[in-house]
């Protein structure tokens, strides 16, 4: 057990509890291996969870004598982020023997200098899919060489009925000539994110594709992450689908829960933690779920650059339930879709919190929530069966609450906010302290909110989404107990040779 420094040098943790540590060398290949308890309870040791492991290696000449002083940064170094404690699922590539690809890609695409764009191109799928067919794994199709610029892509259906011809398109998503036809391709059919590998579906659902109802036009929209500015970088990289004309007993979906892509959320400057969440209200769900429920079996969290922890959390009436996901060492370099452990019921009525912690301390200025790398974001990506009709459940603070906001700010603090400013301008009109941070946290927490409940095709499902009330549990599940008194330490010291819980 090591810890690393300010100036990235080893420390040797004061108690050593790693045990059995072994290495072998094959074809020039070395292979460690050790055993450890995931929770040692010494305050400087690393909790080894279920959500990503963050593990830095570095390589250089030895032999060596001692760790305590070497340079983490050796003569090779890097960082790997992994999920070490998956849920025991068998995943297999057997499905891919039944399978035909399709790949949807960008063409040719000089990737602007800008730091952020995002860029999408409309296609007709092959008159293969006048037949409905599920799609049992999707993953990246990189062009090599653009690894460090594609920060994730999405899939979308143009809601139209089958006979529509949606305008070929390939350019800027938010381009004022694009044709207004394409403004309908916004159900989610796939997703990927930086550092996620391919989903593979359960075997008693796929997505559905295709059909004699289903419009053949799908959009791919590539984030393009740009910060050094390159100038002419050619980019073809999409989404690679596998399918199937033999259908599975559930259509899959993809619902995203958490905060709207809006400037009315922010993160004051100079936070070591401060905590945004994003809320799909009862009234939403009893609307857009049917009465049996769904069920939730994959997740992918997403931030942007600021993001450090998330999590969200289940509740049905007062009542707290089980966390759907949570993962305490997030990164926005390691955004997987990950299966869940068994599929969560999710029944009429329920509410989902989703909440994201952030770090702001290298940052001057607010961060305020929007599309650019700059911005943040927090979002649940939830896959779930049977398909539904709801497909964005978020939040943001309620309108009303906020322009009162501001005007306390100008009239009580002197801050120079105006109902004139966008939200944007009068955040950043707002010189940040931490009495005026914790004043706009306890907004946030305490104030009514305003819902998405969308529809695939964009539309809100009917009632009145302003102003509407944070859900609350009442009953809260008790925190997570660690065995960490001092029997436990002492046994940890000498011995852990029967324990469950070892890697």
């Amino acid at each position: 057990n090591a810890l690393v420094d300010s100036d990235e040098r080893m420390v040797v943790a004061s108690h050593q509890t790693c045990r059995d540590f072994r290495y072998k060398v094959t074809d020039g290949v070395i292979k460690f291996t050790f055993s450890r308890l995931f929770d040692t309870c010494f305050p400087e040791h690393y909790i080894i969870e279920g959500g990503t492991t963050h593990i830095i290696w570095s390589w250089g000449i030895g032999p060596l004598y001692r760790l305590g002083g070497v340079r983490a940064a050796g003569d090779a170094h890097g960082l790997t982020r992994i999920q070490l404690l998956k849920p025991n699922l068998s995943v297999s590539n057997h499905h891919k023997k039944e399978c035909k690809l399709l790949e949807v890609r960008s063409k040719h695409t000089e990737v602007p200098d800008d730091e952020t764009t995002y860029w999408c191109t409309v296609e007709k799928l092959p008159d293969s899919f006048r037949k409905k067919h599920h799609v049992l794994e999707f993953g990246p199709a990189i062009q090599a060489g653009n690894e460090d610029i594609v920060h994730h892509m999405e899939l979308f259906h143009c809601e139209y009925p089958p006979e529509f011809e949606v305008p070929r398109y390939q350019g800027p998503c938010h381009a004022a000539d694009r044709a207004p036809e394409i403004d309908a391709c916004k159900r989610v059919l796939a997703a990927w994110a930086m550092g996620a590998s391919a989903f593979v579906y359960p075997k008693e659902t796929g997505l559905p594709i295709g059909g004699p109802d289903f419009n053949p036009y799908v959009m791919l929209e590539v984030h393009y992450n740009n910060p050094d500015h390159h100038k002419g970088r050619i980019d073809s990289s999409g989404l690679a689908l596998h399918y199937t004309h033999r259908l599975r007993e559930h259509d899959a979906g993809i619902m995203e829960l958490g905060l709207e892509y809006t400037d009315k959320m922010a993160i004051p400057p100079q936070m070591a933690s401060y905590t945004l969440s994003g809320y799909c209200v009862p009234e939403c769900t009893a609307l857009g779920l049917p009465e049996e429920g769904i069920y939730i079996f994959g997740s992918q969290l997403h931030t942007h650059l600021t993001g450090v922890k998330t999590w969200t959390k289940h509740l049905r009436g007062k009542e707290e339930l089980p966390e759907l996901n949570r993962d305490n060492h997030y990164s926005t370099h390691f955004q997987e879709i990950r299966r869940l452990p068994q599929p969560v019921h999710i029944q009429q009525g329920d509410a989902l919190i989703m909440s994201c912690e952030f770090t702001t301390l290298d940052r001057e200025n607010v961060t305020v929530g929007g599309f650019a790398i700059s911005d943040e974001m927090c979002v649940n990506y939830v896959h779930y069966y049977p398909k539904v009709d709801l497909e964005v459940c978020k939040s943001s603070v309620d309108t009303k609450t906020l322009m009162a906001y501001f005007d306390f700010m100008k009239k009580q603090e002197l801050q120079e906010t105006s109902p004139d400013l966008g939200w944007r301008e009068n955040y950043h009109a707002i010189q940040w302290t931490p009495l005026r941070a914790g004043a706009l946290y306890d907004m946030y927490d305490n104030a009514p909110i305003s819902m998405q409940c969308n529809k695939s095709s964009g539309a809100r499902f009917p009632g009145y989404w302003e102003n509407i009330p944070i859900p609350k549990a009442l009953h809260t599940l008790p925190e997570p107990q660690r065995r960490c008194d001092k029997n436990f330490m002492k046994e940890n010291e000498n011995s852990h040779d029967e324990e469950e819980d070892i890697i």
